[in-house]
């Protein structure tokens, strides 16, 4: 089982060496380093490590103040983690997601974040209350007022807000964007990322576009992947969709890309609703015929 190692510092003048020590020690194969402060969500080492995380690998950190500085950001990524059959450790914390010990810890921190999360909730309401009773106004005079500088900081702030909501979810989506555009229709793209996901968590093609752009905004994707997409010829259009599952999951099981596509209601190519491996076979043939699991490497 891989064991993926991730330090962290704040500052260019601290030293990341202990860390990496120690992380190597416990058996990291690899380790990847980065300089920032741990309440930035969007850092770009961070999401690099959680896009690239394969199934059965565990992300390894010496505490858990290194990979994040609040108890909701922590259960975010390991959520996302969860959800790629990754696991978790901190090496000086009791948190260890492969051990049932590990998991009840998890589960004991995320009952305390939601029992923080109603404390707040309760006193935001008993505060705006008491403040309609003596006859105040609540929220930013600022605004109120339309001085142009608070406006401007409630922008920033709102797109802060947003860039941490949608980094909680870039494990999701932006490893297929990146593989994928614009050699494939935002669609069929769109059809892929939905088919491994719960139905609570699926993407619409707007809100998509909204993050793609975000994040193109920000530099964290390169501003190609919003080009036209290429016009397919023929009837590639099936070996084009099954490279791209291949792509993403180099280990994945024919059964298990029928599955996939069955998630997708794609039809076969004699238009049945039940795919079998030899179909699959069949087009992947096909897709490397035509220089289409190249992808991968996008």
């Amino acid at each position: 089982m891989p064991l993926i190692g991730y330090a962290r510092v704040s500052t260019d003048d601290q030293t990341l060496l202990p860390q990496a020590q120690t992380l190597r020690a416990a058996g990291c194969s690899v380790i990847r380093e980065e300089h920032g402060s741990g309440g930035n969500r969007a850092r770009p080492v961070l999401t690099s490590v959680l896009e690239g995380i394969r199934k059965g690998d565990t992300l390894v950190v010496v505490r858990i103040d290194r990979l994040a500085r609040s108890l909701s950001h922590l259960l975010e990524i390991i959520e996302q983690l969860e959800a790629k059959g990754t696991f978790f450790r901190s090496i000086e914390d009791p948190i260890d997601t492969a051990s049932p010990q590990g998991k009840f810890t998890l589960q004991v921190l995320g009952a305390a974040a939601e029992f923080e999360r109603a404390l707040i909730r309760e006193r935001t309401k008993a505060g705006l209350a008491s403040a309609r009773l003596e006859g105040r106004i609540g929220g930013n005079p600022g605004l109120r007022a339309r001085n142009p500088e608070a406006l401007r900081k409630v922008r920033l702030a709102r797109h802060d807000g947003y860039m941490e909501r949608v980094t909680q979810t870039a494990g999701d989506w932006v490893p297929h964007v990146r593989r994928l555009r614009p050699h494939m229709a935002w669609e069929d793209i769109l059809r892929i990322i939905n088919a491994s996901l719960p139905r609570n968590r699926q993407w619409t093609q707007p809100r998509l576009l909204r993050a793609v752009r975000a994040y193109v905004r920000d530099g964290f994707l390169p501003e190609e992947v919003l080009g036209r997409a290429a016009r397919r010829v023929g009837n590639d259009r099936l070996p084009a969709i099954v490279a791209a599952i291949k792509g993403a999951d180099p280990q994945i099981t024919l059964q298990a890309i029928c599955d996939r596509l069955e998630a997708m209601r794609e039809r076969t190519p004699r238009g049945r609703t039940t795919w079998q491996p030899s179909s699959v076979k069949m087009l992947l043939a096909q897709a490397e015929k035509l220089g289409m699991l190249s992808l991968r490497g996008l």
